[in-house]
Order: structure tokens, then C-alpha cells, then sequence
């Protein structure tokens, strides 16, 4: 391990429960692309694929789950396997990247228009950009410039809610696209 005994970098249970939250989201981003890639196979993607606007809000809200997913796995290992400042280093890359995509999916809805979206997608935005904006400033407002590991965690499981709660709208959107077929 990166860290020794005498470091004061982290307890050991600091380094069980962040190695516990990258399974559990390692688990979950799996799962999510099982999901996706059963659904991009299935009838119901093909008899839905009517509305390009719809369609392309699919794509990015894709690629906001996953970049979502991600951050909870590989800040927590390289939390555990490396200094403080690369964890921190991977956080803010991976959350500027997600911020990008936030924006992304957020004009996605704007062009898709509200008759045709699922009040799912638009519930679900709202609520994640919330919480991606408070979980991209808590490390720094709780550890200072170069955040202690256990300054992540409150970050990393406003992420992983977020990206489950997307997963859901996802889902939930599915059901009502099917309602009336």
C-alpha cells in the first residue's frame, strides 16, 4: 500500500470503505452497460428511435452515467494507492469532464422540448446539477487545496446517488415511452 502505518494519510478503514465504494460502483457501472447494451439490441429502442431529439438526449445522459460511475471507482483507488494530490488531481479531471456532459445533456432536454421528454429527465437533471456542483466544491471547502481522502467521501456518494438516480430516470422513461404501446 501507498500509505504507512505512520503516514496519518488514512486508516485502514478509511481504505476499506473507499475500496468498498469503488466495488459498489464498479458493480454498478457494469450492470449499467449490460443494461445499455441489452437495450440498444432490443425492439423497443428500435420502435421508440422516432424522435432524434429524444434519442440524442439518450446518447448523453449514456455518457453522463458512465463518467458519473466512474469518478466513485477510480478516485477511491487512487486515493488508496497514491498520494492525496493525485486523488485529487484524478477528481477534478474526471469532474470537469462530468460537468461538460452535465451541460451537454441539460441542452439535449432544452432541444428535445418538455411535450416529448418524460418528466423523469427533467426531475432528474435538476436534482443532479445540484449535486454535482455541491459535491465538485465540498473536498476543497472541507481539506484545503491538497483534500484528505476522507474529504472525497461525501463527493463520491452525492456522485454515485447522482449517477444511480440517472440510471433510474433512464429507466423510468422507458416505462412511460412503452405506456401507451
Amino acid at each position: 500500500m501507498a500509505f504507512e502505518e505512520g503516514d496519518n494519510q488514512m486508516n485502514d478503514m478509511g481504505q476499506e470503505f473507499l475500496l468498498g465504494l469503488a466495488g459498489v460502483s464498479a458493480t454498478l457501472l457494469g450492470t449499467f452497460i449490460v443494461g445499455v447494451f441489452f437495450y440498444i439490441d432490443s425492439t423497443t429502442h428500435r420502435r421508440l428511435a422516432g424522435s432524434e431529439a429524444t434519442d440524442l438526449y439518450l446518447r448523453s445522459a449514456t455518457r453522463w452515467v458512465f463518467t458519473a460511475y466512474s469518478i466513485p471507482l477510480f478516485v477511491p483507488l487512487s486515493l488508496v494507492a497514491m498520494e492525496p494530490l493525485w486523488g485529487a488531481v484524478v477528481f477534478a479531471a474526471l469532474g470537469i469532464l462530468l460537468i461538460l456532459l452535465t451541460v451537454g445533456t441539460g441542452r439535449r432536454i432544452l432541444a428535445g422540448g418538455r411535450a416529448r421528454m418524460s418528466r423523469a429527465f427533467w426531475v432528474n437533471e435538476w436534482m443532479t446539477s445540484v449535486a454535482l456542483l455541491a459535491a465538485m466544491i465540498l473536498p476543497w471547502a472541507l481539506g484545503g487545496w491538497v483534500p484528505e481522502p476522507a474529504d472525497f467521501t461525501p463527493s463520491l456518494l452525492l456522485i454515485l446517488g447522482s449517477g444511480f438516480a440517472s440510471t433510474a430516470a433512464l429507466v423510468m422513461t422507458q416505462f412511460d415511452a412503452t405506456r401507451g404501446t
